[in-house]
């Protein structure tokens, strides 16, 4: 009965299917958007976390925390060419309505395809994206991706290692100055003498509150 109701049902014509592709691209576009926010407001805690290390001479702490700015600020630029490719699809998509103005149907787009492929390796929106890719296969608008295909750009998110020099400018431009006051001789000290049982303490809750701070911004992140 439902195959019978389905055959039934009028399609939707191109118009329709426009406004409604558009109106959940401009929705990602704002969930893209939600997601640096959050990423930036937690990069401030982590900025701040980075001083108070370099302060109490925990420079290893200070770097770990350097490196995981420097992983969320890729993963911002990545979000904002997200954004850009879903404003290009719903741009193309327009275009490709108004030919189907002329020519009563929807033509293939080897560039919304191309976009759409690029945007499924994204692990933010991977899952919107084969969605649309199932709709617009449908309504013809791209080809049928084979299910290797499907994996291949899913899996192929590049994991871009931080290099020692983009987390060592990091940490100097927050880090430096601070580090750079602390007097050579408090910094021998603390290097010769054993840790007190007070000291020991405090990294322990350091460490901690390092490792929550992580975590957080990883969660943010994903």
């Amino acid at each position: 009965m439902e195959k019978v109701m389905n055959i039934l049902k009028p399609k939707p014509n191109p118009q329709q299917l426009l406004r409604d592709w558009q109106r959940r691209l401009r929705q990602e576009c704002r969930n893209v958007e939600r997601q640096i926010r959050d990423i930036e407001r937690e990069e401030k805690n982590v900025q701040k976390a980075i001083k108070e290390a370099a302060k109490r001479n925990d420079m290893g702490s200070a770097k770990a925390l350097a490196k995981e700015l420097v992983r969320s600020r890729k993963t911002v630029n990545r979000l904002h060419e997200n954004k850009a490719q879903l404003n290009s699809i719903s741009m193309h998509l327009g275009e490709s309505v108004a030919v189907a103005r002329t020519v009563g149907h929807l033509s293939k787009s080897a560039e919304v395809m191309k976009l759409v492929n690029n945007l499924m390796k994204a692990p933010q929106i991977a899952v919107t994206m084969q969605e649309f890719s199932k709709e617009m296969t449908k309504a013809g608008v791209i080809e049928e991706m084979v299910n290797d295909a499907v994996d291949d750009a899913l899996d192929s998110e590049d994991i871009e290692e931080e290099t020692e020099e983009e987390i060592d400018k990091v940490l100097t431009a927050i880090a430096g100055e601070t580090a750079a006051q602390l007097p050579e001789a408090r910094r021998n000290e603390k290097l010769k003498q054993p840790a007190t049982a007070e000291e020991v303490e405090e990294n322990v809750d350091d460490e901690e509150e390092m490792e929550a701070i992580r975590a957080r911004l990883a969660k943010v992140r994903s």
